[in-house]
């Protein structure tokens, strides 16, 4: 990525000057060059150890300038009609900065050339280690004491509201969702776009403390909008809990694990799935399976779920629909209000509840869900 963010730069520099412009790794190789074809090429440069004094110094055919302290690669070096000059981070000199010229104004261009890619190559290392800090808190792989340790030393702003949105892709095309996203999301300093897999991608993102629900499913659907509408792509987004600490986000990431889990299994025509709309659903995916059978088992005593026909369930969802009401959903359903009667009294023969009741409708919609929780066998988390 580096060699990348180098080339940018050195590209519009040597424009700028009108020189060749290196960029040399620490074995030396070139890694960036207004000159393409140069990249990838060894350097046979020798850098011998020398103490710099503020004026030019000529040992051989090489002259040093004193910019800089005495060490390896810390003082500018002309060498055959070119100028150097080590840079890094951290007090490392990583890199070289190789200019074309060997005169005080060339020096002065590695010099400040220097400086620049140093600040950029810092800030890129902040931004991954921010990114990858955000992925190990989301993940839990970071002990908590460490984790405002680890956010102080990268400058990050622990104390503020932020939502994790997990966005899984169901169906692609030949496109990169991770760089769609990232795109639609370009604050850096706010947004963290991390890629969990394959099909997963974790959405950290800042939001007002007075942010509702309704603005995060919108936010969320216009993800899903622009995948399916510009790159044929179609995912789904879970959003977990709004949270205010940074050692919560990994909790929050987690309910939006579970609210695509949940929605898979009772509502999987629905895009997107908050964990906060999850309501009796997510009870009944917290249950242990022999629970659920053994309470299937006590519903339908005579005979199983099983034995109900499409026909009856349908009608027994659109009653549920109507809020129990008959007349209504008769209507709905074209058919006569004594059919529905005949179908409601054939329930009532097969478990005993009498679905016009609201307690027995209760009992009969949780054994619905529970059967179709047992029947999805659903990953839990």
């Amino acid at each position: 990525m580096s060699n990348r963010l180098f080339q940018g730069i050195v590209h519009q520099m040597s424009q700028s000057i009108e020189r060749t412009i290196s960029i040399l790794d620490e074995t030396p190789t070139v890694i960036a060059s207004s000159e393409l074809s140069n990249v990838g090429e060894a350097a046979e440069i020798d850098f011998p150890e020398v103490s710099v004094s503020e004026v030019p110094v000529v040992i051989g055919n090489s002259t040093y300038f004193g910019f800089g302290t005495m060490g390896h690669n810390e003082y500018i070096v002309c060498i055959e009609g070119y100028t150097y000059l080590g840079f890094g981070t951290m007090g490392h000199k990583e890199y070289i900065v190789c200019i074309e010229g060997d005169d005080a104004q060339t020096a002065k261009y590695a010099s400040l050339l220097s400086v620049s890619l140093s600040s950029i190559k810092q800030y890129y290392d902040e931004k991954h280690d921010r990114a990858n800090f955000i992925k190990n808190v989301i993940l839990d792989n970071i002990l908590p004491g460490d984790i405002y340790l680890k956010s102080r030393e990268l400058h990050f702003i622990s104390e503020t509201s932020r939502v994790v949105m997990l966005i899984r892709i169901v169906s692609r095309n030949d496109v990169s969702v991770y760089e769609v996203v990232q795109k639609l999301f370009p604050d850096k300093h706010k947004d963290f776009v991390i890629n969990i897999n394959e099909t997963d991608i974790a959405l950290v993102k800042e939001v007002p403390e007075e942010i509702e629900l309704k603005d995060l499913e919108n936010l969320a659907r216009s993800i899903v909008d622009t995948l399916s509408s510009e790159f044929y792509t179609h995912a789904v987004v879970g959003i977990g809990t709004k949270v205010s600490g940074i050692k919560d986000l990994a909790r929050s990431f987690k309910e939006a694990n579970v609210a695509l889990e949940v929605g898979k299994v009772f509502d999987n025509e629905k895009a997107i799935v908050s964990c906060e709309s999850l309501g009796i659903a997510r009870l009944i995916y917290q249950l242990p399976t022999t629970l659920c059978e053994s309470f299937l088992r006590e519903v339908f005593k005579k005979d199983s779920i099983e034995s109900l026909d499409q026909e009856t369930l349908f009608t027994i969802q659109r009653f549920f629909d109507n809020n129990l009401n008959v007349s209504e959903t008769s209507r709905k359903l074209f058919v006569h209000r004594n059919t529905l009667v005949y179908r409601l009294e054939k329930i009532k023969k097969l478990t005993g509840l009498d679905l016009r009741e609201f307690d027995h409708a209760i009992v009969f919609k949780i054994a619905l869900m529970v059967n179709k929780y047992l029947n999805a066998n659903p990953v839990k988390y």
